[in-house]
C-alpha cells in the first residue's frame, strides 16, 4: 500500500541530494561574485540594511555580506510594495528566518497567522505540504512557494488513495494524520495532528468515536512515540522523516561523552530509541521553550541544524553543540528564490475546492481541540509499547 519512498516531480518529493554551497546558509545566487543582475550592495542597501547584520553575524561571514544585503533589501521593498508577507518556518536558514520573515514558527502556526493578516500574497519560506496547509486556511489569499522541488519524506510517503485502502481494511478506526501531508492525505483524514499536540488528538478522537484504537499517519517514529504516553493502541505507517531518522542511540551516547553535562533536546519524529535518550522530547517550539525558559549552558537540538542556529539568535548566552542533519528539501528555500518568488508571482499553489474544504474540517476539527501545552512533551523514561506498521 504505497510503502516505497518514490521519487516525485512538481512540488513532489525527489530524493535527497541537494549541493548547498554553504552549510549553514545557502549563499544567493550560484557563487560569491555578488548579488542577481539589477541588484547592487549601494549607499542605499548599506543604510537600509547593515542594522540588520548583527542578527546574523555568527552565520554569514562579513565579507560575503553584500551578496546578502541587496536581496533582502529588494524583498523587503518588494513586500511592502505588494502586500505580501514570508511564513518563516523553524527550519530556515538564519537569513530568511531573521531578516525578511514576517512570521515565525512551526508549519501550523505560521498557517494560523496566515490567516490572520490583511495580507494579499503569502509567501511560504518551508516545503510544499506547509504552503498547501497556508492555502487550506487562507483560501482568499494567494499562496506563492519558492521552490516548488521543496518536497517531504513524510507528505510523499502516503497518498490519499492509501488512505481509502487502509479505512476499508479497518473500518470505524479514526484515521489521525500530521500536519506534514498533502491536502489529498488531509482531506481523507478525520482529523490532523502536529507533534506539540498529537496525544491530545488521539484520545480526543477516540473518545469522541468511542474506540481505543487509532490509526496514526505517516510518520512512524512520532506514531510509536505517541504510544508509548497514552494507552490507546496505536496503528502506524512505515512514513519516515529523512531528517530526523539518521539520528541514532549511539549518536546520543557519543555526544554525551564528547560533551559531558550537555541537555539533549529530541523531536519526537526521533526514532523511540533516541527519544529515550534525550533529557527532553518535544516539539520545534517546545524545544525553543525550553532553551528560552531553561537557558541551559550546553545544549544539543536532534533535529534540522538551522533550527539550532535560529534558536541560538534567540539565546546567545547558550552553547550549542550542532549535529548537522540538513533538509534537503528546506535548502531548496534561498533569498534568491524568494526575491524570484515574490518579483515574478511564480508557483502559486492551487487546491481543488473540495479537496481544500474536506482538508480544511481535518485541520480545523484539531484546531479546535484545547490542550494542556505539557501534554505534548514525551517523557523519555516510559517503556516502548508494541505498536503494529502498516
Amino acid at each position: 500500500m504505497g510503502k516505497e519512498l518514490v521519487n516525485w516531480e512538481n512540488g513532489r518529493w525527489i530524493g535527497q541530494t541537494l549541493e548547498v554551497p554553504n552549510g549553514v546558509c545557502a549563499t544567493p545566487g550560484n557563487d560569491l561574485d555578488g548579488p542577481p543582475e539589477g541588484l547592487e550592495y549601494n549607499e542605499e542597501v548599506k543604510a537600509a540594511t547593515d542594522h540588520l547584520y548583527e542578527q546574523v553575524s555568527d552565520f554569514i561571514p562579513e565579507f560575503e555580506w553584500p551578496a546578502y544585503a541587496p536581496l533582502v533589501h529588494a524583498i523587503n521593498t518588494l513586500k511592502k510594495k505588494k502586500n505580501a508577507v514570508i511564513l518563516a518556518h523553524n527550519y530556515m536558514t538564519p537569513d530568511i528566518f531573521a531578516l525578511i520573515g514576517d512570521y515565525k514558527g512551526d508549519s501550523l502556526g505560521l498557517a494560523i497567522e496566515a490567516t490572520k493578516t490583511d495580507a494579499e500574497m503569502i509567501i511560504q519560506g518551508g516545503v510544499h505540504f506547509m504552503a498547501e496547509t497556508s492555502k487550506i486556511l487562507c483560501p482568499d489569499k494567494r499562496v506563492f512557494i519558492p521552490s516548488m522541488r521543496a518536497g517531504c519524506s513524510l507528505a510523499s510517503s502516503i497518498t490519499g488513495e492509501d488512505i481509502k485502502l487502509i479505512k476499508q481494511r479497518y473500518p470505524g478506526i479514526p484515521v489521525v494524520t500530521y500536519v506534514n501531508t498533502s491536502a489529498d492525505v488531509k482531506a481523507e483524514s478525520d482529523i490532523c495532528c502536529t507533534s506539540s499536540n498529537a496525544v491530545a488528538i488521539v484520545e480526543h478522537i477516540t473518545s469522541e468515536w468511542g474506540v481505543n484504537k487509532v490509526i496514526m499517519l505517516p510518520d512512524e517514529f512520532l506514531a510509536k512515540n505517541v504510544a508509548k504516553q497514552t494507552d490507546v493502541e496505536v496503528i502506524a505507517w512505515h512514513g519516515r522523516c529523512e531528517v530526523h531518522a539518521r539520528f541514532s542511540a549511539q549518536d546520543v551516547r557519543d555526544m554525551r561523552a564528547a560533551h559531558p553535562g550537555v541537555i539533549v533536546l529530541a523531536h519526537p519524529e526521533c526514532p523511540p530509541e533516541v527519544v529515550a535518550e534525550s533529557d527532553f522530547t518535544g516539539s520545534t517550539k517546545a524545544m525553543s521553550d525550553y532553551v528560552g525558559d531553561h537557558k541551559p549552558e550546553n545544549v544539543i537540538l536532534l533535529t534540522e541544524c538551522s533550527m539550532s542556529d535560529n534558536v541560538a539568535m534567540a539565546n546567545p548566552g547558550v552553547d550549542f553543540v550542532r549535529p548537522c542533519n540538513l533538509c534537503p528539501h528546506m535548502k531548496r528555500i534561498t533569498l534568491e528564490g524568494v526575491y524570484d518568488c515574490l518579483r515574478n508571482e511564480t508557483n502559486e499553489i492551487f487546491i481543488p475546492e473540495d479537496m481544500r474544504l474536506r482538508a480544511h474540517k481535518a485541520v480545523q476539527d484539531m484546531i479546535e481541540v484545547k490542550f494542556d501545552a505539557v501534554k505534548g512533551h514525551f517523557d523519555p523514561d516510559l517503556p516502548e509499547v508494541d505498536v503494529t506498521v502498516i
